[in-house]
């Protein structure tokens, strides 16, 4: 059932947010119709005098904790342990909650990863979104719970976030999915990535198998023929074991996808002509990540 929602604002840093769903807070603050949340630290307060004292004296943290494993101009991306971040990781699920519907992970943040994305100034580090994934995932899931802060969504961080965990797979060289089912955002975001992914890959390997395209891009092939079969008319053949597409199809998917980034370019376009995209892009080249031990239990890597 739907919990009913009381805190229905947050301040968070410069932004006063509206809040779309109830979130377990601490019995003596989840009633309160406001909530003031340090951006650094994510300690929650009950007034604006306590958090104005918290964020300009008493907190000395301006980026998350854990370790720095992408940097590019203002973009700063960290990895937290749930283990040992803990406070920080159960407070950004606290404060994820209130944008999330079907959350439901709150305190036991131990068997979970966190990468926090920020935008970065002379004052810190500011959080603008983040996703987790399990240490040990059985299902091969490579996110679990995304998550773009209001303030910052339209400027392509969902995608960022999709992108940084598809790379952290392929580093790891297993194929991943992340945690069904997906909301309807979700699917919109994730159908995006994949279909830009296969159209790449195919664009340039048109005579390859699902099964190679889908080692090369680290993407199940459930979720590729998933990706392809939302266009009506796309059609598989079969050669042992083997899926191919039909060049007919192949065909179709690349004009498909093509006449979509047309029409995607052109909608970027403002007035004068000029570029009014914003969107920020994700480069494998400021990645530095190495991949946590594995445990006996971890799922088999790619050969």
């Amino acid at each position: 059932f739907t919990r009913v929602k009381f805190i229905d604002h947050i301040q968070f840093g410069k932004y006063e947010i509206d809040t779309w769903y109830f979130s377990p807070y601490p019995e003596e603050y989840r009633r309160l119709n406001k909530l003031w949340i340090c951006e650094y630290c994510l300690k929650y307060m009950k007034s604006a005098q306590v958090w104005v004292k918290h964020v300009t004296a008493l907190c000395k943290q301006r980026r998350p904790p854990g370790r720095k494993i992408y940097h590019k101009g203002n973009l700063t991306v960290f990895e937290l342990d749930g283990n040992e971040q803990k406070l920080y990781c159960q407070n950004l699920c606290l404060l994820a909650k209130l944008f999330l519907d079907h959350k439901t992970l709150y305190y036991d943040v131990a068997p979970f990863m966190f990468y926090v994305l920020c935008e970065s100034d002379r004052e810190g580090c500011h959080v603008v979104g983040y996703f987790s994934k399990e240490k040990n995932s059985a299902d091969n899931y490579n996110l679990a719970c995304i998550l773009t802060l209001p303030p910052f969504q339209k400027r392509g961080i969902g995608r960022f976030l999709i992108t940084l965990s598809y790379e952290l797979t392929k580093i790891e060289q297993i194929i991943g999915t992340p945690e069904k089912p997906l909301s309807d955002l979700g699917r919109l975001s994730y159908r995006s990535y994949w279909e830009d992914v296969i159209f790449n890959f195919l664009s340039e390997n048109p005579q390859c198998s699902l099964d190679e395209l889908s080692a090369s891009t680290c993407i199940t092939l459930e979720d590729i023929i998933w990706t392809l079969k939302f266009h009506q008319g796309i059609e598989f053949w079969r050669c042992g074991r083997t899926l191919y597409l039909k060049k007919k199809s192949l065909r179709m998917y690349l004009q498909k996808v093509a006449e979509r980034e047309q029409q995607l370019t052109s909608n970027r376009i403002g007035t004068n002509g000029k570029s009014a995209d914003t969107a920020v892009q994700f480069d494998v080249n400021y990645l530095t990540w190495v991949p946590p031990p594995k445990s006996p239990k971890q799922p088999s890597r790619l050969t």
